[in-house]
């Protein structure tokens, strides 16, 4: 006789959910993990912004300070005379008008010839222009150094050495192949459809670009522009090469002049146009930097 025995029954036992973690303590997770990206965001910005402060500090300061203190001391009088002194004695301000003269003409120049061609190039389509965007980019590749002696040679058979039109010459010239390349870039970028539908309703290609293109590139086009502006603005050495008197000096060759003044290194007069010259152009840069980004973000999507 068997006996069969039945299997003990499994009595389920609930298992208990973790509580779920409270919103405080996931906020404080959350920014737990943040601080070490805030801690090197920290130090990029003492790295970046600490020579910017002690250079300002440092334009308030006299000869004797800077001879007899600490390079790391406050100074001891808050006063404006150094900026004073580098916009009379030094000749900043007339450096200063010089430098607008140039850098604006220059950039006006640069980005409404460089847009036009990036235009032609990019949304106009006839023979050969494959060969000439080649050709413009091969201007990217000559070394400006190269060019700099046979331009004064030409500048100087002119007559023309003894003004501001060689700077606003050669800027013109030696910024167009990247602002064309950049610009060609940016056109590749908007949809073709948009131009050819104003095409069917009658748009000449000079109508198109007007009211069009360029309307479609106002974040590209202040991108290029500043991008020129700074080049042109920080330029050093062709402003040395083709400027043959001290009225015609630039910011750049200005602040270089200013620091072999009577022989000797005037450090607050120095310190004070380079703060000047810094501020505002980090002012510029911080008030369009959205603008900036957006049109550097603009040419990397194709439409």
């Amino acid at each position: 006789m068997t006996t069969t025995l039945d299997a003990p029954a499994t009595v389920a036992v609930p298992t208990r959910r973790k509580p779920a973690p409270s919103k405080g303590r996931r906020t404080a997770k959350r920014l737990l993990r943040r601080v070490p990206v805030w801690i090197v965001v920290a130090i990029l910005m003492v790295v970046v912004l600490y020579p910017q402060v002690w250079m300002v500090l440092g334009s308030f300061k006299t000869q004797s300070e800077f001879l007899s203190n600490p390079a790391l001391s406050l100074p001891e009088t808050w006063n404006f005379d150094n900026y004073i002194a580098a916009l009379t004695n030094g000749n900043v301000a007339l450096n200063y008008l010089n430098s607008i003269i140039v850098t604006i003409p220059s950039v006006l120049l640069i980005v409404f010839i460089g847009v036009a061609a990036g235009y032609a190039l990019e949304v106009m389509i006839w023979k050969g222009r494959n060969g000439v965007l080649l050709y413009v980019l091969a201007g990217i590749m000559v070394p400006g150094q190269m060019i700099l002696v046979p331009l004064f040679i030409v500048y100087f058979r002119m007559g023309i050495t003894d003004t501001l039109l060689p700077l606003i010459i050669t800027y013109t010239v030696m910024g167009l192949p990247l602002t064309t390349f950049l610009m060609a870039t940016y056109f590749r970028s908007v949809p073709r459809e948009i131009f050819e539908a104003a095409t069917v309703d009658g748009s000449g290609p000079l109508r198109s670009f007007f009211v069009i293109g360029i309307p479609m590139m106002k974040n590209a086009i202040l991108t290029v522009g500043l991008v020129q502006f700074f080049s042109v603005w920080n330029d050093l050495l062709i402003a040395l090469t083709f400027t043959t008197r001290p009225e015609l000096a630039t910011i750049q060759v200005g602040l270089l002049s200013l620091s072999d003044e009577y022989g000797s290194t005037q450090y607050g007069p120095l310190f004070a146009a380079v703060s000047i010259n810094i501020v505002v152009l980090l002012i510029v840069f911080l008030t369009l930097n959205k603008k900036i980004m957006a049109g550097m973000a603009g040419g990397a999507l194709k439409g």
